[in-house]
């Protein structure tokens, strides 16, 4: 089965380029990202003198409103926007696969309890929320990762929930289920694996989900503090600037798009691989 999945995700990689393009961006970003101390600016060092220099020869991105280099700004702020996008996904993953597990395997009293809060959580506005949590919390990268991972898991709780209810009822484990194996076994074994494809799925539209939520608190002011940057940030600091120096928007702007089409054209090739009849529809 593992094999013939790969089998899909290598065909549809050959059918939509888009989905290779996307591929190929994400592997730049991160790579970049990673190796960002080979610049050879300081992404923190101000230098007065410099200061909203258009991109040139020295400074590729040219510089920000205290003199500081944009290129090395905009690296290290990828690398704040990317581990947001993947430790925030990590976080709803692991919760929204334990929740809707649990609750389509056992149904019953354990179903009604569960989803009755999944949709109070949905209920209620999560970017509200999260400009609420951020208030009162300990700024910084790691309560940003929590609060976004916190209110991002419900919608994948629900569709694993659902893949839970349909495996459940298949006969390899019914079969189980009455050799008396444990329910713990059961889920571990037949019924995670088997919902493995639709968690990627999911997964791969919530990292560009996150990284739009930590762009937007940043934009706010409400995320990354100074010196440090991400993309959001960045955006923010040049909202004053947008006629003097465009390209202190233009660069972050465009990374964040593509960052967040990349993820989504992904999220579709990994859709048609692993759930082909869906996309015969």
């Amino acid at each position: 089965m593992n094999t013939m999945r790969l089998r899909h995700l290598r065909s549809q990689f050959r059918q939509q380029k888009t989905g290779v393009a996307a591929l190929v961006i994400l592997t730049v970003f991160v790579l970049v990202s990673l190796f960002a101390f080979l610049v050879p600016h300081d992404p923190n060092l101000i230098v007065v003198m410099e200061r909203l220099q258009p991109p040139s020869a020295q400074h590729w991105f040219g510089t920000d409103d205290y003199g500081r280099d944009y290129l090395a700004r905009a690296l290290y702020g990828g690398r704040v926007s990317l581990a947001v996008g993947f430790l925030s996904m990590a976080i709803a993953v692991c919760v929204g696969t334990i929740v809707g597990t649990a609750s389509g395997y056992f149904g019953g009293w354990v179903d009604n309890v569960l989803m009755r809060i999944v949709d109070v959580l949905m209920s209620i506005p999560s970017f509200f929320l999260m400009l609420i949590l951020n208030a009162y919390l300990k700024p910084g990268i790691g309560t940003i990762i929590l609060i976004i991972g916190a209110l991002s898991w419900m919608n994948i709780a629900r569709i694993v929930r659902a893949e839970a209810m349909s495996i459940k009822q298949r006969e390899y484990v019914l079969y189980a289920r009455v050799s008396g194996q444990a329910p713990s076994r059961i889920i571990a074994k037949h019924i995670i694996p088997n919902v493995m494809p639709t968690i990627i799925v999911s997964a791969t539209i919530n990292i560009a989900s996150a990284i739009l939520m930590e762009s937007s608190l940043s934009f706010l002011g409400l995320g990354v503090k100074q010196p440090n940057s991400s993309w959001g940030s960045m955006l923010n600091d040049a909202q004053g600037f947008i006629v003097d120096a465009p390209y202190m928007a233009v660069f972050p702007g465009l990374f964040i798009l593509l960052t967040v089409l990349s993820f989504n054209f992904l999220g579709d090739v990994f859709r048609a691989a692993f759930e082909p009849k869906a996309n015969k529809r």
